[in-house]
């Protein structure tokens, strides 16, 4: 997904996408915006990986470069560890493709 929340290509799992879901998933792209600002702004360095939990569903985001970033969103009974290790895994299998830009 690009950081201005149009996604470059979508997975959905049986029974989604649910049209809500899409457009929060957008608006989540604005906090990850506002949160590598903050980071490169804090002197913490780049921003890697970010996490939004809710009471139904958890949306996880690793950032590929300075354009684009990963997601997963997990529904609550989702394993949170698994996810972010698929995703990490994923992140592995996709960089040689965002190091080309």
């Amino acid at each position: 997904m690009g950081f201005d929340g149009i996604p470059v290509e979508e997975v959905w799992s049986e029974g989604m996408p649910d049209p809500d879901l899409e457009i929060t998933v957008a608006e989540c792209s604005s906090l990850v915006v506002a949160a590598s600002r903050a980071n490169r702004g804090g002197k913490l360095g780049r921003l890697t990986e970010m996490t939004i939990s809710g009471e139904n569903k958890a949306f996880i985001v690793r950032l590929m470069s300075q354009d684009y970033f990963i997601a997963m969103i997990l529904r609550s009974e989702g394993s949170f560890g698994r996810g972010r290790y698929e995703l990490t895994r994923a992140g592995l299998i996709l960089q040689p493709e965002f190091a080309q830009q």
